[in-house]
């Protein structure tokens, strides 16, 4: 539901803008919003779509279709199938404009709300520049400094805490950067295969270029995330993660453009300090990157797992020892280089999965073996797959199940594995309190420690490398609840959960691409003890704050206003 801007520019002229027809003055305190005098006239923006030679997308709402408005009338057939494809992330990472957590489109225009709900602009950006390079990038910089327009970064729009949304934004684009390449590194720091990939190359796209290679490289659970965007910039799990450590950890080189337009190559060698702040200090904020070049390891044969329960005909106190069970069984499992995905609430547990590349069936069954003599022992009814492939890739392929998006708010913590072996009880009692009060749990059991990570040069904050539980809490999203109580959801996991989850893992630290985007400590949270390294760093490539993105690094320099306009914060006003 969006077009280059040379089919589109017909039709939203005339449909008009979604703002009063007048102008009115700009804040100079404030980033130039549409309806204001310096907001660029509609030949403007084609002037500027001509030098991108026809690059520039406007957006038209995705769930246009669904409502009466100035995008055009309502129409039930289209409507209905974006709904049943709502929570797909295929049904938004080829946009240029949609938001796939609902909580940050602001139902802007929302499928779900009727006929006559609201469909306006809202969060998403109001153009977009489709990059095929590093030229597109700075045109489109040097656009937004002499219009004084707001900038954000994106690429698929898997994103929980907002960073890829913003009102009267122009979009950097990276989504077509689907460049592959296979090479041999040799570098100080290592010697081996390396993949090297544009930034819109997603997991899939990774995965299979790998294979056919013999090789494997870390990416997310779920395939369709980008790799080179927030993902591997904010740390990136991966299941392959107790084996190799975090995907910053596996990356040689970025290529990225900075605030001044300048195409910059930044690794442990050029332009270090980039490359450092980069590689685990969140994305959109520090510059555009346009490709990421990391380790690619030897694939080799790969043990799947899952086991799972519920807590019919058990007592609860039953059911949560079995829970303490498997965390006291991961460090062993973690240590082998496995690492463990699960999934609880009050009803329900499940391992989906495990992956252990280079670990036998045998070994996997052995490891396991702890708790499932516990849960016999308990009484409790499981059933259990422990199966051997011949590869990493066909494993991943078989044993993930589809991720689904949009169905829930977010937040986490990272629990140390002391908490576990020192105090089980208090994290268990901590899990079952949250869970009683509507939260639901994945974790991700994982080693990534610097024994396993090995000679690495980046901000990734330092509580990952004690980490054993990656907790993520959620709350469900009801796209036809009343948005109050979407709001006080959010508010829960702020104000109640997650202080929980502190309570438990005192000086640790929050996985940025999972956290509560309300925490008042994100700072100490998210980076840790690199935060003012990494301000010095942003400051550096980018003084005049060109970039930002919600709980990034500098991003206390603006402040957003409730109609969504970024302005400098007080003090900086």
């Amino acid at each position: 539901m969006q077009g280059n801007l040379t089919s589109s520019f017909h039709l939203l002229a005339s449909l008009g803008t979604l703002l009063p027809q007048f102008a009115v003055s700009a804040d100079v305190h404030c980033r130039c919003f549409p309806g204001d005098a310096c907001w660029p006239s509609r030949e403007r923006w084609a002037a500027f779509n001509k030098t991108l030679g026809g690059k520039l997308v406007e957006t038209i709402p995705l769930a246009a279709p669904c409502h009466d408005s100035r995008f055009g009338q309502y129409n039930a057939g289209e409507c209905n199938t974006l709904q049943e494809a709502w929570t797909l992330p295929q049904t938004h990472y080829d946009s240029s404009s949609s938001i796939m957590a609902p909580f940050f489109a602001n139902q802007s225009c929302d499928p779900f709300t009727g006929i006559q709900g609201r469909c306006i602009l809202g969060t998403y950006n109001r153009y977009a520049v489709a990059v095929g390079s590093a030229s597109d990038v700075s045109k489109a910089l040097r656009f937004t400094e002499r219009n004084n327009i707001r900038i954000t970064i994106r690429n698929t729009g898997h994103d929980y805490n907002g960073k890829s949304a913003g009102a009267g934004s122009l979009g950097i684009w990276t989504h077509h950067l689907k460049d592959i390449q296979i090479s041999d590194h040799r570098s100080r720091h290592y010697t081996g295969k390396a993949m090297k990939m544009g930034a819109g190359v997603q997991g899939f796209e990774a995965y299979a270029a790998a294979h056919q290679h013999g090789l494997v490289v870390l990416g997310g659970e779920c395939p369709t995330v980008g790799l080179a965007g927030g993902y591997a910039q904010g740390g990136g799990h991966s299941t392959l993660g107790s084996k190799y450590g975090l995907a910053a950890d596996q990356v040689l080189e970025w290529e990225v453009v900075d605030a001044r337009g300048r195409h910059l190559t930044a690794s442990r060698a050029k332009n270090s300090d980039l490359f450092w702040a980069l590689s685990g200090g969140g994305g959109g904020t520090f510059g555009v990157v346009l490709s990421m070049t990391v380790k690619a390891h030897a694939d080799m044969p790969t043990s799947g797992g899952n086991l799972s329960f519920t807590s019919d005909g058990i007592s609860q106190d039953t059911f949560w020892k079995a829970i303490e069970a498997y965390h006291v069984s991961l460090p062993a499992i973690v240590d082998e280089g496995i690492m463990s995905v699960s999934a609880f609430s009050t009803s329900s547990f499940a391992i989906s999965p495990m992956t252990g590349p280079g670990v036998s069936a045998e070994r996997m069954n052995e490891l396991l073996q702890p708790l499932t003599s516990t849960l016999d022992r308990l009484g409790i009814k499981y059933t259990k797959l422990v199966k051997q492939f011949p590869n990493y890739f066909e494993e991943f392929n078989t044993m993930f199940a589809p991720i689904q998006v949009g169905i829930a708010q977010y937040g986490g913590r990272l629990v140390p594995r002391s908490a576990v072996l020192n105090n089980n009880s208090a994290v268990t009692h901590a899990y079952r309190k949250i869970a009683n009060d509507g939260g639901a749990f994945f974790i991700v059991g994982i080693n990534v420690s610097t024994s396993v990570a090995g000679d690495v040069y980046n901000s990734i904050n330092p509580a990952w490398r004690d980490t054993l539980l990656d907790t993520v809490v959620t709350t469900p999203w009801n796209f036809t609840a009343p948005w109050s109580q979407m709001v006080a959801n959010a508010n829960k996991m702020t104000d109640k959960f997650i202080p929980i989850l502190k309570d438990i893992s005192p000086g640790s630290g929050t996985y940025i691409n999972e956290a509560d985007f309300q925490d008042p400590d994100f700072k100490q949270d998210y980076y840790g003890v690199n935060y003012d390294r990494l301000l010095q760093i942003k400051q550096k490539y980018d003084p005049n704050h060109t970039f930002y993105a919600l709980t990034a690094v500098g991003s206390d320099y603006w402040e957003a206003r409730p109609d969504g306009r970024l302005c400098k914060s007080r003090r900086n006003a």
